[in-house]
């Protein structure tokens, strides 16, 4: 099936603009997400089998999750578990509506099977979601996986008052996800990226922790428990820079790191096409992100003795790449752009193949194995 995808369906897909193609997919995924027929179909043709894992209270089917990016909108959050995703992560939304940075803003590196994106948060605004997701539970579409929801900075607030505004969106948001990612690391919001100061993040979690510890109304069984919230950081950050982060941990109660956002680096190529991509702004992901990403989520592991856990994302393509993720430190894996160049099957591939990889180390479970690089 990924061969199928790989050489008939994406050289016609990449014919077309990249932010345009997403968008017409994701409208026909929204559609295939209301109807009931369409959905079993595609769990019959891309269901993953049972890896679980379990993780900040929740139970996840299998370690392979989709990234914060691919469904901004949350529009057609049924249809991920159909795909095998163990979890989805939606976003990221901002308290206000934006449009995002101009376009275009989204290329493919294809000889590289990376994307330089500078989205800017484009989003409809948390209430706008809040209302897709009751819309969805309210049709009894819930998928039964974990739902993670990314949460950014609107670009028209100013630094000073971003924890009012992560604060806004986690209020509205709260009772729709299971878990809740705060993404201080995009590099296309002006200066967002020096809220990985650690006086300022420690801002926004006091923000968001406060309202977290917060009961409902009598009868609201929705608000009675708090959610885990995890950080997402840059792969530019510097190790002293991490750890600083990690001194936050148990202050402010980060459930976990996501590791992580796209890179502002670029890869050294002699190729004068490639090197005129490379010089488009925004964020660099794919297989050139693959080796930085590991190396940050190792040192973490170390830092913490693997005791705080880690969403590692970044370059992973196939199965190997998601065992190394997780041999380095990660309890879990996301993938973004692996999904636009291997396909639909990507989940389900790369769950079929850590069972196999797994059973040959002698393990039973992904927890087995996790830093095992390291340890």
């Amino acid at each position: 099936m990924s061969w199928l995808y790989r050489n008939l369906v994406r050289p016609i897909l990449f014919t077309q603009d990249s932010e345009t193609i997403h968008n017409r997919t994701l409208t026909t995924l929204g559609r295939i997400s209301r109807s009931t027929v369409l959905s079993r179909g595609l769990e019959k043709i891309y269901s993953a089998p049972e890896l679980p894992v379990k993780l900040f209270g929740l139970h996840f089917p299998n370690p392979i999750g989709l990234a914060a990016g691919m469904d901004k909108t949350a529009q057609a959050v049924p249809v991920w578990e159909k795909f095998g995703f163990g979890f989805c992560e939606l976003g990221g939304v901002t308290w206000h509506p934006q449009p995002g940075n101009s376009q275009p803003r989204m290329f493919r590196i294809v000889e590289e099977e990376a994307l330089i994106n500078r989205m800017g948060f484009n989003n409809p605004g948390a209430q706008a979601m809040a209302a897709n997701l009751e819309s969805w539970k309210k049709k009894r579409r819930w998928p039964i996986h974990p739902v993670g929801i990314n949460l950014g900075k609107s670009k028209i607030t100013p630094l000073e008052k971003a924890a009012e505004d992560y604060a806004n969106s986690f209020r509205v948001l709260r009772e729709y996800a299971d878990f809740f990612v705060v993404n201080v690391s995009s590099p296309n919001t002006p200066n967002l990226r020096q809220l990985q100061d650690k006086s300022a993040l420690d801002e926004i979690f006091a923000a968001l922790q406060n309202i977290n510890s917060q009961s409902g109304l009598p009868g609201d069984v929705s608000f009675t428990e708090s959610k885990p919230i995890l950080v997402k950081v840059a792969p530019d950050l510097s190790f002293e820079a991490l750890d600083e982060i990690l001194e936050l941990v148990g202050p402010r109660k980060i459930a976990g790191i996501v590791v992580s956002n796209t890179t502002i680096t670029r890869p050294r190529t002699e190729d004068e096409r490639l090197q005129d991509i490379y010089a488009e702004t925004g964020g660099l992901s794919g297989r050139p992100l693959r080796y930085i990403s590991n190396q940050i989520i190792r040192h973490l592991f170390r830092q913490t003795r693997g005791k705080l856990p880690i969403i590692g994302v970044g370059g992973v393509f196939d199965a190997d790449d998601a065992l190394a993720k997780i041999m380095s430190g990660a309890s879990l894996v996301q993938i973004y752009t692996g999904l636009v160049y291997e396909g639909p099957s990507i989940a389900r591939d790369i769950v079929r193949g850590l069972e196999t990889r797994i059973a040959a180390c002698g393990a039973k479970t992904v927890s087995e194995l996790v830093g095992t690089l390291i340890k």
